[in-house]
């Protein structure tokens, strides 16, 4: 049994910069894909930025590269978003979501995870 908390949302002005933190509490296999999703009002949730254990390996929507960094501290449980440059059209719901393989293909896509936190709500202001 596996479960995620997501933590560190906010309201902060464009520009500006948050952390995401993701904590993975149960039984976890020892190689996995987990990622970020976003879900802005009106709109379905993608993938913002994804991560696979095995190798190190990170991808990242095109919308967010340059500016977000995904990471996972393995010994600490603990998946991390750093979000820099902020901008208004970043305001979602951030998710974190896991599965126990190698990134997919679609990483991006919802359907590809098991396993979803409850959110934390992200808004940024001009």
């Amino acid at each position: 049994q596996v479960q995620l908390a997501e933590s560190g949302g906010g309201s902060v002005q464009a520009g500006e910069s948050l952390r995401l933190s993701c904590a993975v509490s149960g039984y976890i296999y020892s190689r996995w894909c987990i990622g970020w999703f976003q879900q802005a009002p009106g709109k379905e949730r993608e993938g913002v930025a994804a991560i696979y254990n095995g190798h190190g390996s990170a991808y990242y929507a095109d919308s967010v590269k340059g500016r977000f960094t995904i990471s996972q501290d393995n010994a600490k449980r603990t998946l991390y978003l750093q979000m820099n440059s902020l901008k208004p059209e970043d305001t979602a719901m951030y998710y974190c979501a896991a599965v126990y393989q190698p990134c997919p293909v679609r990483w991006y896509s919802p359907p590809s995870y098991n396993y979803w936190g409850q959110g934390t709500q992200v808004t940024v202001s001009s």
